[in-house]
């Protein structure tokens, strides 16, 4: 009898050691290796979203989305975009670089190279071709990001045997984030309805891209219609449906009211699905032919993929945070995570895969929605035409300023010099000019901001925001509510909390379960994402790894 239980003892020890051993080596993606890491990480950016739609919409939501991310993962409730301007290129570049404007070089989508006074896409490079399309759309790379990103440094870290691949509707939300060593970057052509890359990544669309693009789902989708998930009646945490004052219509229709009939409207415009939710859902369903087809995950280190979700943007600046459009849209895309991380859990194992999810930055309530309901909000008139009229009559020449893009002065070099002006002179009067303006609260001298007599908070924004070679000379700062846009709509780009204060939640392997309320920042989540690997920080990283996240 002694023989037989320390016989079954014995056998009972194998047993448990073997499971433990499974379980060890499902986080274990390189066989002896002795750092722990997941098989893949899944960056997810939700472009324009609001940190409070997590909650604003929660009893709607189901258990696999958002929900899924805030019942296991770990939720950051404060976090801040740490730079202005708030736009899209600047927040993917911050979230993936942990750097800000003045380190990475992407000061805007579109920026003024101060040098010559040439507008410049974020992302343009006129030294490649795409691949995919016949049309100019793939003339892009990430060459004006002026940092490594966490993507890069993945690479770095394994001798460039991990695979990178970014996805989204819009190149900047593909390329930015995927960083300068990635196997590939995928964004979609309005021209072909193709999704697309340039020479800088590869001469020829891999096989799967080709049958994905085959597929036409694009114009699948929005032969559905876009009517509502649930009856209209039940959408209580949105305006009335029909909102023409607060919302844009789509071209083609009276008023912006549900059903919207995609399949009489896009004519042939594959590009209109951007402005719907199924834009969302066709990102995703690339994504997840990319994680099949590239077998990430699979892979015997790290592999990286990064998400960003356009749509919500293009929904947003059309209707606005409080129509059924926009809520409808979260609705939707809560299930269509809830279908991914499920994708996710069979094809790389649940508890073996990190994800994050954040945002680029937010966005305003629509002005008019604002006044309305008695409390404060404005539209901006840039007004560069009146101040280069004030400049003009003082100084008696013509177009000093380019433009106020940016909520920024940029100046036009070649007047002022061909007139011998004096930049501080006119910077004085710039900001005197607009000091008048009674929808401006600052209006601040870019190279003397860290002695600007405005909140600390605020100078930091402004530092971090400045890069001397492609931003403005005068940060121009407006009165909570107010944003420069149309009357319909909404937009960003400002300080404010409604623009500044993004998502960031954390999910899976090696994440705990739970939140903070101190406040952290955009600049952080690189940082954590590289604590959690065991790799170098970006070569532009500022931010500080948040060690609450990490079990």
């Amino acid at each position: 009898m002694k023989y037989k239980f320390l016989f079954s003892l014995f056998c009972a020890a194998a047993v448990v050691g073997s499971a433990s051993a499974q379980k060890k080596a499902a986080t274990q993606p390189t066989a002896g290796n002795d750092v722990a890491r997941p098989k893949l990480v899944v960056g997810i950016v939700v472009d324009q979203m609001r940190w409070d739609y997590l909650y604003r919409f929660y009893s709607r939501y189901q258990a696999g989305g958002f929900k899924r991310m805030l019942n296991e993962g770990f939720t950051c409730e404060n976090t801040d975009v740490d730079y202005l301007p708030t736009f899209t290129a600047p927040g993917h570049s911050c979230v993936y670089t942990g750097s800000v404007p003045s380190i990475h070089g992407i000061a805007g989508n579109d920026f003024i190279i101060q040098a010559t006074g040439k507008s410049m896409y974020c992302t343009e490079d006129s030294t490649v071709n795409t691949v995919g399309s016949s049309s100019r759309a793939g003339q892009m790379s990430p060459r004006n990001l002026q940092a490594s990103t966490i993507t890069d440094e993945l690479k770095l870290a394994t001798n460039f045997r991990s695979k990178v691949i970014g996805v989204a509707i819009k190149d900047r939300g593909g390329i930015l984030p995927a960083g300068h060593a990635a196997n590939a970057a995928y964004w979609f052509d309005d021209a072909s309805g193709n999704w697309i890359t340039s020479t800088y990544y590869m001469n020829d669309l891999p096989a799967w891209v080709k049958t994905f693009n085959d597929q036409k789902l694009a114009e699948k989708y929005l032969k559905q219609d876009w009517n509502t998930l649930y009856p209209v009646e039940t959408y209580v945490q949105s305006s009335p449906d029909n909102s023409p004052k607060y919302e844009g219509k789509f071209s083609g229709t009276e008023a912006p009211v549900f059903p919207i009939k995609t399949s009489q409207l896009y004519k042939g415009n594959a590009g209109m699905i951007r402005s719907t939710p199924y834009g969302n859902s066709f990102t995703l369903d690339m994504a997840k032919a990319a994680v099949t087809n590239e077998q990430l995950g699979k892979n015997v280190v790290t592999d990286f993929l990064a998400v960003s979700l356009s749509s919500t943007d293009y929904v947003g600046h059309q209707f606005g945070p409080n129509a059924v459009e926009t809520e409808d849209t979260y609705l939707r895309l809560d299930k269509d995570l809830a279908a991914f991380f499920t994708f996710l859990d069979g094809q790389v194992g649940k508890g073996n895969y990190t994800v994050f999810l954040t945002a680029d930055h937010a966005a305003a309530h629509n002005p008019t929605f604002l006044t309305d309901h008695k409390i404060p909000g404005g539209n901006w008139n840039e007004g560069a035409t009146e101040l280069n009229k004030f400049l003009k009559d003082k100084y008696k020449a013509d177009k000093i300023v380019l433009s106020l893009s940016n909520y920024q002065v940029n100046f036009n070099y070649k007047v002022i010099n061909d007139n011998k002006l004096n930049e501080e002179d006119l910077k004085a009067d710039c900001i005197q000019f607009l000091q008048k303006d009674p929808d401006v609260l600052y209006a601040v001298d870019m190279t003397k901001a860290a002695v600007a007599s405005i909140p600390a908070h605020l100078r930091e924004r402004v530092i971090n925001g400045y890069s001397k070679e492609r931003s403005g000379v005068i940060q121009i700062m407006l009165k909570p509510g107010y944003f420069s846009g149309g009357r319909t709509g909404t937009t960003h780009g400002t300080w404010a909390p409604f623009d500044a204060h993004i998502p960031l939640v954390f999910m899976g392997w090696g994440i705990k379960h739970g939140s903070i309320a101190r406040q952290t920042h955009m600049t952080d989540i690189s940082a954590t994402i590289a604590s959690l690997l065991h790799i170098q920080q970006p070569s532009g990283c500022i931010g500080q790894p948040i060690p609450e996240v990490m079990k």
